[in-house]
């Protein structure tokens, strides 16, 4: 890891899976990415394969794959929904999940079919502690 825990950036506006994706909540839908951690731990990100639109996964279900110069990494549902819209800019920059994973890097925007499922994942503080307990 060329990051170490206390510089990684870990926005209170999120929640956090231990998949290490995050999702926001956006009026009703959610948009969700990969951490500061993962994209970190992934190096540099040359691929992103994203679902179709209207597809709906289940919770934990694998809804894409992110392949870097050093590795194929799937990406898991922080809760179950269907698909509203995907980032299109990352067919053409995947790099953007490198520069600005909580921004410009978001992945997908998911509409919840259980609104509660957000209510399970970690806060900052949570994730934090699971980090650590990684080294």
């Amino acid at each position: 890891m060329s990051k170490e825990i206390s510089e990684l950036n870990l926005p209170d506006d999120v929640k956090y899976t231990d998949d290490h994706e995050w999702a926001r909540l956006e009026g009703e839908n959610l948009k969700v990415g990969l951490t500061d951690y993962a994209q970190d731990q992934l190096g540099e990100i040359v691929f992103v394969e994203m679902p179709e639109l209207g597809d709906t996964f289940e919770k934990k279900e694998e809804f894409g794959s992110l392949e870097s110069v050093k590795a194929v990494s799937e990406m898991y549902m922080p809760v179950g929904g269907e698909i509203v819209s995907i980032n299109e800019e990352l067919s053409d920059a995947p790099e953007l999940v490198n520069e600005d994973p909580y921004g410009k890097g978001w992945i997908i925007e998911v509409k919840p079919g259980d609104p509660a499922e957000l209510d399970l994942l970690m806060n900052k503080d949570a994730y934090l502690e699971m980090l650590k307990g990684l080294e």
